[in-house]
């Protein structure tokens, strides 16, 4: 039984050193293997690989994948007027060259991201100042990620690492200077709807005015119609009334005399003092009276 169990101890001890050989890289991974706390091989191939047991060598895995990196502090940035900016980024990076990674920023990708963050803040620094604000903000945006995408390229070198892209998620004034471009905003826009209002009420007056003048003039061309036929009227009436005089001068100068009749007893208490024997009776009289007197 003795023998039994040591070769049993001793199999197990035989599986427990293969097994401790061998190791399997993903696809999305570098293993880098260590002998003795320094870099022995750094292998990106995937599939089943074999190394020494411990303590001899130890592989540690880096992901290769790409990685991103956002700001964690909104530091204002001054644009080439004076006015203070905080620009929300990121950026997206992976591993290139395993050793020099390792060496200088270990496994641990923290220590990488702790170190990038101000250099990319210096490079926004950097283009930032060399612009003004409608440039960051619209205009040269693409040629500000472009130029710090630049600059990032000798550093990353350094890290080891590949820098894939820059990106600006937001630009935005610091709080105080957001509070009274807001301030100013709105009185803009409060002047805007004042110049709106004091035009609409000019033209309105405008309008009016025009309306009044018009209906002026189509009341003076009406009234002037109307006079001009109403003469024309009294011009035929007056023709028609010579004409028929014409014809009977007896007849006429007794229409005159009831037109005379009717303008002077409009009502039934008009009172009129004149001798009945006067002329202006006489179509009263009658012809007989008129042949007596």
């Amino acid at each position: 039984m003795n023998r039994i169990g040591m070769f049993a101890a001793a199999v197990l001890i035989a599986l427990m050193i293969a097994a401790s050989t061998m190791f399997i890289v993903d696809q999305r991974q570098v293993a880098v293997v260590f002998a003795l706390g320094e870099i022995k091989e750094v292998i990106t191939e995937p599939g089943l690989k074999f190394k020494l047991p411990p303590p001899f060598q130890n592989v540690v895995f880096l992901d290769k994948r790409i990685q991103t990196l956002d700001n964690s502090e909104n530091r204002p940035i001054f644009t080439a007027e004076k006015k203070s900016l905080v620009i929300d980024w990121l950026v997206k990076w992976r591993i290139k060259e395993p050793r020099q990674f390792i060496r200088n920023n270990g496994t641990d990708f923290r220590n990488l991201e702790n170190r990038l963050g101000p250099v990319v803040q210096a490079a926004f620094n950097e283009e930032v100042t060399r612009r003004n604000v409608s440039g960051v903000l619209s205009v040269e945006r693409e040629h500000v990620m472009r130029d710090v995408l630049k600059r990032l390229a000798d550093e990353a070198q350094a890290f080891g690492i590949e820098v894939v892209d820059v990106r600006i998620k937001r630009v935005d004034f610091v709080a105080d200077i957001t509070d009274s471009v807001f301030k100013r905003m709105e009185s803009e826009r409060k002047r805007v709807a004042n110049e709106l209002r004091s035009q609409g009420m000019a033209d309105g007056e405008k309008i009016r005015a025009e309306a009044d003048r018009q209906r002026e003039v189509i009341v003076a061309e009406a009234y002037r119609d109307s006079q001009k036929i109403k003469g024309e009227g009294d011009a035929k009436a007056t023709a028609l009334y010579a004409e028929s005089f014409g014809r009977d001068p007896q007849f006429a100068k007794f229409y005159r005399s009831l037109e005379a009749y009717r303008a002077s007893f409009r009502s039934r208490s008009d009172l009129m003092v004149v001798d009945p024997n006067s002329e202006f009776f006489r179509a009263m009289r009658g012809s007989g009276s008129a042949d007596a007197k």
